[in-house]
């Protein structure tokens, strides 16, 4: 029997749409909320250190570090649309060359990024805002973890080729085994070995390398998905990587952008307020991590019920994410703003900083509500064959949603005004989105005959 008839079976083309839908997002939810747990637990370390400039220069670093997880994240969007895709149609050899060539692509761009940053990081940092103590301690913890980022794309690759087949198991042991590497390591090198932040860097990097080797085994070792890199396949499947990767990191690099300009003005107030902005950088994506983990779960399901041509359950699945999205940050919403208190007490916040993570706590929901609804909507315009789309809405929310908004509200109302705003600008873009989004399933769905 041919490799081409030996396909794995497109499992998401059959069966409930809504069933799918939350075991691929809970797979996902188990390696991606542990990440976001260690990355808690790093700055609660690094803030038990008892100095705020500590937090305060973490947080700006992990500002920068997100415009290079956004880019990993396009690139993971891209292999991950066209895995699914040959898979969805059958083709096995072609989703393996795709594979093979798509770890090329991640790992020479991440490459690429990483030595562009390393030698102006500190003045990249300065435009966030960073300064004194804080400046010094962020540019070396960059020094350590800007080259990590290069394992970090090849894992997020891995694991959604493994997702692209509905191996849901295996992607989600790629982030859980960096994370637990995180968890027992963390704690060893800042407070054992006495190395502090530059000690969480350290394990930030070690863990990156586990991500890529559990990846490897699962993806290459047990299942088989990934040929061997041909130089010819790598260039001549450049474009359609291309294709799909180049907007989605636009789109991704919008949310960095829009952070790093509300650092920035926040950073005015001080940095009691930048370090309140960076323990709720962390409790957030504890909090709502499953929306990532859902938007990253739904392309796979999209990608081969289009490949199959079953536009039906496109819809289907569109509407079933957008469901279990509200009811998700509606009840975790509602549980934030009752543990705002334990919040402060566990990071030791105190005066203005206490003050500001109980307000954030208790509104933050209302941001990710609209949030999700984005998420959701631009990883329908990615595997559907719309990603500009998601490239307009990502970009007009961080530029028009929340420049104006931001400024203007926390010049009037402090750094909770300038919250505010971001959350206005955020619900203007995030209800279009979703319109848009229903319009692209409609219009897929009367033509007889679609990419």
């Amino acid at each position: 029997m041919s490799s081409e008839g030996m396909a794995p079976r497109p499992v998401f083309t059959e069966g409930s749409t809504m069933r799918h839908v939350l075991v691929m997002t809970a797979a996902a939810s188990v390696g991606l909320m542990s990440i976001f747990l260690v990355d808690l637990l790093s700055l609660l370390y690094v803030s038990r250190l008892g100095d705020p400039n500590l937090t305060a220069a973490v947080g700006f670093a992990t500002q920068v570090l997100f415009f290079s997880v956004s880019i990993n994240i396009g690139l993971s969007i891209a292999i991950s649309a066209l895995v699914s895709r040959a898979t969805g149609a059958g083709q096995r050899i072609a989703a393996r060359r795709l594979a093979a060539s798509g770890l090329v692509h991640v790992f020479l761009i991440a490459a690429a990024v990483s030595c562009a940053a390393l030698p102006l990081r500190r003045e990249i940092l300065a435009l966030f805002g960073a300064r004194g103590e804080a400046l010094d301690v962020s540019s070396t913890y960059l020094a350590i973890t800007l080259p990590a980022t290069i394992f970090l794309g090849l894992g997020m690759a891995l694991a959604g080729i493994l997702r692209a087949v509905g191996d849901a198991r295996r992607a989600m042991f790629v982030t859980l085994s960096g994370a637990i590497v995180t968890a027992v390591l963390d704690p060893i090198f800042i407070f054992g070995l006495g190395l502090g932040v530059d000690g969480a860097a350290m394990v930030t990097l070690l863990s990156r390398l586990v991500f890529v080797a559990v990846g490897l085994y699962g993806a290459v070792r047990m299942r088989d998905l990934i040929a061997w890199p041909a130089g010819k396949a790598v260039l001549c499947d450049f474009p359609a990587m291309m294709a799909i990767a180049v907007p989605a990191i636009l789109t991704n690099l919008a949310t960095p952008v829009a952070s790093a300009y509300s650092m920035r003005i926040f950073s005015h107030f001080g940095d009691a307020v930048v370090a309140a902005f960076a323990i709720i950088d962390r409790v957030n994506p504890v909090a709502f991590g499953v929306l990532f983990a859902l938007s990253g779960s739904v392309g796979p399901i999209m990608g081969q019920n289009l490949g199959a041509r079953l536009m039906p359950r496109v819809r289907q699945v569109l509407s079933n994410c957008l469901l279990f999205a509200a009811i998700y940050v509606v009840v975790v919403a509602l549980l934030l703003r009752l543990a705002a208190p334990l919040v402060v007490d566990i990071f030791d916040a105190r005066g203005e900083t206490a003050g500001l993570v109980r307000f954030l706590c208790a509104y933050g929901g209302a941001l990710w509500f609209f949030l999700g609804g984005i998420f959701v909507a631009n990883a329908a315009f990615n595997n559907l064959g719309f990603p500009i789309l998601s490239t307009v809405f990502n970009w007009g929310r961080a530029t028009l949603g929340a420049i104006p908004f931001v400024t203007i509200g926390a010049d009037r109302f402090g750094p909770e005004g300038g919250f505010v705003g971001l959350v206005v600008g955020s619900a203007l873009f995030g209800v279009g989105a979703v319109v848009t989004a229903y319009l692209v399933t409609a219009r897929l769905a009367k033509r007889p005959k679609f990419a």
